[in-house]
């Protein structure tokens, strides 16, 4: 798989691609991402990529140009299967749209930032937009991080065991259930029973039973209720 992030802060993308899971994904060839500097695809001699909005709104926007041609030049190497946007009004991301979106072979993620982004790259040059959230934030940067995480965790050899990923919160629409681990008992605080008997199955009833009332106690929209 690969990613291409379009943004106007590269910097922001140099820690979270730099550690944990995505270097070593990266590092083991399982996924490639590579983050592009918007201002590079501006002809305007200062490096501007942005303009105050007709009508007189308040704040600045990012222009179709640059854009344009970013997206340009990245589809002149290879097809994109999606073309993403980080908008607060886009479709609100979840574990179903991630498990979808690791199956895609190439992905581009455009960061909005200031007060938006020219309505035109939308209707023209995007096709999925995504929010993490009823917020604002400054940028979309942290949420591009956010997608670009959920995503390759669940690439075939990214994570060691990969039944880990499998059996997540939201996975199955449930959250999941409480887990535990050494000591078993400490400070008076022990760890259910059922956990230590060995009894594989009845192990797996527990775990689901909890997972249920967990969702129903804390998510009942996941249950429809």
């Amino acid at each position: 798989m690969r990613i291409d992030i379009i943004t106007v802060l590269p910097e922001m993308f140099e820690s979270p691609l730099g550690c944990s899971i995505l270097k070593r994904a990266q590092d083991k060839g399982l996924v490639e991402i590579a983050v592009h500097n918007l201002r590079d695809y501006t002809t305007n001699r200062h490096r501007k990529v942005d303009d105050y909005p007709f009508g007189g709104d308040a704040g600045m926007v990012i222009q179709v140009e640059p854009v344009d041609r970013c997206i340009s030049a990245l589809k002149e190497q290879r097809h994109y299967d999606e073309v993403i946007f980080t908008a607060p009004d886009g479709e609100v991301f979840n574990q179903k749209i991630a498990n979808q979106m690791s199956m895609l072979d190439n992905i581009i993620i455009l960061c909005g930032h200031y007060k938006g982004v020219d309505y035109r790259i939308r209707e023209h040059l995007i096709t999925r937009e995504i929010s993490i959230g009823d917020y604002v934030l400054t940028g979309g940067e942290l949420p591009a991080v956010i997608i670009t995480d959920a995503i390759v965790r669940l690439l075939p050899g990214v994570i060691g065991d990969e039944q880990s990923a499998l059996t997540d919160s939201f996975q199955d629409d449930l959250l999941e259930p409480p887990i535990y681990t050494r000591p078993a008992s400490y400070r008076g605080w022990d760890v259910p029973e059922i956990l230590l008997s060995g009894h594989q199955a009845k192990i797996d009833e527990w775990r689901h039973e909890q997972a249920l009332a967990r969702t129903r106690l804390l998510r009942p929209d996941l249950l429809g209720e």
